[in-house]
């Protein structure tokens, strides 16, 4: 048994109202730069639908995940090594932007100057990629409430798979939200078809990845991933993909999406598993099975046996009390209600996903009789408007018994807690019929329905001693540390010449403190990496920045061009040296200086 860490994550769909906050929010945070306009790390999908990009769940076509083979290997669907050099300079199997869609703004300077006239002027649509005026007839969410299912829903490969037909008239329609980041897989496939070795999985917490440095714009890895959660930066000609705002989660905070989300469907945890098993998880014959086999992975972080392993393994106290106390743990293995998305793909997902039952209630609600009884709401999970058959396709590779028995649970937790509410004689049937008691279902209803910040969120922090060994390097390498660290490499620090003094931080300390600090000081009392020429905004004169030479009074008073009072030579003029000297080390601004 060799003990892992893997940062995960669980969605509550019955909560999911389609706001797409988290999407605005993750999109402000990490994609709103040129390069990627139409990349969403998070994006909700509106189901039955076709998806982000279009059917991308038709592996098929896009040639995504693993697949057994006769012997009962994996393979990639896309093929090996000798498949991939013989397509490296031309990926036959790629999404093209027509897939995902043309992002666009408005000619919104129409509206302020155009001239008064009759007509109401009108702020026509415009391609971000061309600034070309455009018609919009694509978007990340074009089926957003069924709005196109008219034109797109048979389109959608899991009702392909369905062995009755849906019908999309009103009164028979169906519909609920999906929202979708990068699963981070423990076995990636998209790491596996990257041919330069730049996408990798963080041993300390199971985060995958891209090395900036090392990518060199194969865009296997877009074709190796089944969720096409890996995207292409067109302007630096590099991959990107979420990366679980792990800077965040280094200093103890979820992520963007989780913080910003509306109707706190989020959790984050820390899940131990097997590293040993995953192979034999991921090789199981039958797809029906690879649930279970996922399952079976995970370790029990109760288990005495277990701590004393990760102890061994070298997982920190905390992080394994985080284990002991996260809320994916218990929704995927304790109470058994998440499931994963697309397990078929034998990836072995980390985002796993509670199904939704909220309609099944209103319409036995609507039909006159009590929504919350349990022998009636049991009964009335094979009538759900939306098909249990249609959830089996998304979440257990179409076996139905597992959604059942999820949506089940759900449904017991509901008639258990309406009695406990009414104050009526509780029913241990109830719970019993489902394999809990009430005690496990009173504790699953805390965690779904009103758990805290705290409760939804157990996050460990990053250890310092483990620091060096952490994805973001020490600050003599920051220039290959972060793989979103500046625009041209690409990130988000801003461009990398001529808008401030200095190269970004290192995201690993880039947490609240510090930020708070920056938003409120009016300089930086210690930069923590070097000012030149390159990095230098024009303002200023940082110490260092210049030779330093001795001042000589000026005949006639002080004459244009002397230096500052702490003796740095001015920028306009700085005395040529054929050896600056040693490194002066960290510089600081002087006061009235730009902001980093």
């Amino acid at each position: 048994m060799r003990v892992m860490a893997q940062m995960t994550m669980v969605m509550n769909l019955d909560k999911c109202i389609g706001c797409h906050t988290c999407s605005v929010t993750c999109k402000q945070a990490w994609t709103n730069r040129s390069g990627m306009e139409y990349v969403w790390f998070n994006n909700v999908e509106t189901r039955p639908g076709i998806g982000y990009p279009r059917t991308y769940e038709d592996q098929d076509r896009w040639k995504g995940g693993w697949q057994l083979t006769r012997r009962g290997r994996l393979k990639l669907r896309a093929g090996g090594r000798l498949t991939k050099l013989a397509s490296i300079f031309s990926n036959p199997v790629l999404p093209e932007i027509s897939d995902y869609y043309e992002p666009w703004t408005y000619d919104y300077d129409t509206l302020i100057s155009a001239p008064q006239g009759e007509h109401t002027p009108v702020a026509r649509p415009m391609s971000l990629l061309t600034g070309d005026n455009m018609a919009i007839t694509w978007s990340a969410n074009w089926d957003d409430n069924l709005g196109g299912a008219g034109e797109t829903m048979q389109q959608d490969p899991i009702l392909a798979t369905m062995s009755k037909r849906v019908e999309a008239e009103f009164s028979q329609s169906f519909m609920f939200y999906l929202p979708r980041i990068c699963e981070h897989c423990l076995n990636p496939s998209c790491v596996a078809s990257c041919p330069s070795g730049a996408m990798y999985k963080r041993e300390e917490d199971g985060i995958v990845l891209v090395d900036q440095d090392q990518c060199r714009g194969w865009r296997m890895c877009v074709t190796g991933c089944p969720y096409k959660k890996v995207y292409f930066n067109h302007k630096t000609g590099k991959a990107e993909k979420c990366t679980l705002c792990y800077p965040r989660l280094e200093v103890g905070q979820p992520t963007v999406c989780s913080e910003t989300c509306v109707g706190r469907l989020r959790y984050i945890g820390l899940v131990l598993y097997d590293a040993d098993k995953v192979l034999e998880a991921a090789t199981v014959r039958d797809e029906k099975d690879l649930l279970d086999a996922q399952r079976a992975v995970f370790l029990d972080p109760h288990d005495p046996e277990v701590v004393a392993a990760a102890r061994r393994d070298g997982i920190a106290e905390d992080w394994i009390e985080a284990a002991q106390n996260s809320p994916c743990w218990d929704l995927i293995s304790r109470y058994e209600i998440a499931l994963p998305l697309h397990p078929e793909y034998r990836t072995l997902p980390m985002v796993w996903y509670v199904p939704p039952l909220s309609p099944v209630v209103d319409v036995v609600t609507d039909s006159g009789n009590d929504g919350e009884d349990a022998p009636t709401l049991f009964h009335a999970i094979d009538k759900l408007r939306i098909p249990v058959e249609y959830l089996a396709g998304l979440f257990s590779a179409g076996d139905t018994a597992p959604v059942v028995q999820s949506l089940q649970r759900l449904a017991a937790m509901r008639a258990h807690m309406r009695n406990v509410n009414l104050g009526l004689e509780q029913d241990p049937l109830i719970a019993e019929s489902v394999g809990m008691d009430g005690e496990t279902i009173e504790a699953m209803y805390r965690l779904l329905a009103i758990a805290k910040y705290e409760d939804r969120y157990v996050i460990p922090t990053a250890h310092a001693e483990t620091a060096r060994e952490l994805e973001m390097l020490g600050l003599d390498e920051l220039d290959s540390g972060c793989s979103l660290d500046h625009e041209g490499g690409p990130g988000m620090g801003g461009p990398r010449f001529g808008s401030s003094s200095g190269t970004p931080l290192r995201a690993t300390v880039e947490n609240f403190h510090v930020l708070q600090e920056r938003q409120t000081a009016d300089a930086i009392d210690e930069p923590r990496s070097r000012v030149n020429l390159l990095t230098w905004d024009g303002k200023g004169t940082p110490p260092g920045m210049f030779p330093e030479r001795e001042s000589t009074p000026p005949p006639h008073g002080e004459a244009p061009g002397a230096p500052d009072p702490d003796g740095a030579a001015p920028p306009s003029g700085p005395a040529p040296s054929a050896d600056p000297g040693p490194d002066p080390g960290p510089a600081s601004l002087p006061e009235g200086g730009p902001r980093l």
